[in-house]
């Protein structure tokens, strides 16, 4: 089950925040290959974010999948998530990082040592 936390600085009263889980679900989704039903996307806004040493708008993120990451994926779901955060909360592109953890990434590398 893929899990997708999403923090920003940005005020999200008032905010129709169904578009955003939407969009961030079926990219989710498609990019990694697993049903919308097993994405889990959490967004909390109003978090204390300096980025350049500023505190315009600007988003941290984390996704944890077991399995389904690699290289091409990272890159997809950089850009996607990022227009998404973009066309919904102005936050610009270059104000937004993404940690993505696979879960089973070192599985794999312990098996093969086996």
């Amino acid at each position: 089950m893929p899990c997708l936390y999403i923090s920003t600085n940005v005020s999200l009263d008032g905010v129709d925040v169904d578009p955003i889980f939407a969009d961030a679900t079926r990219a989710v989704a498609q990019i990694i290959g697993r049903p919308e039903h097993l994405v889990m996307v959490i967004l909390k806004g109003s978090v204390a974010i300096s980025f350049n040493g500023n505190k315009e708008p600007a988003a941290y993120a984390e996704i944890v999948s077991m399995g389904g990451i690699n290289r091409e994926v990272k890159r997809n779901l950089i850009a996607t998530i990022g227009s998404i955060l973009q066309a919904r909360l102005c936050i610009r592109k270059e104000r937004f990082f993404l940690k993505v953890y696979d879960t089973t990434a070192g599985q794999a590398k312990a098996a093969s040592k086996l």
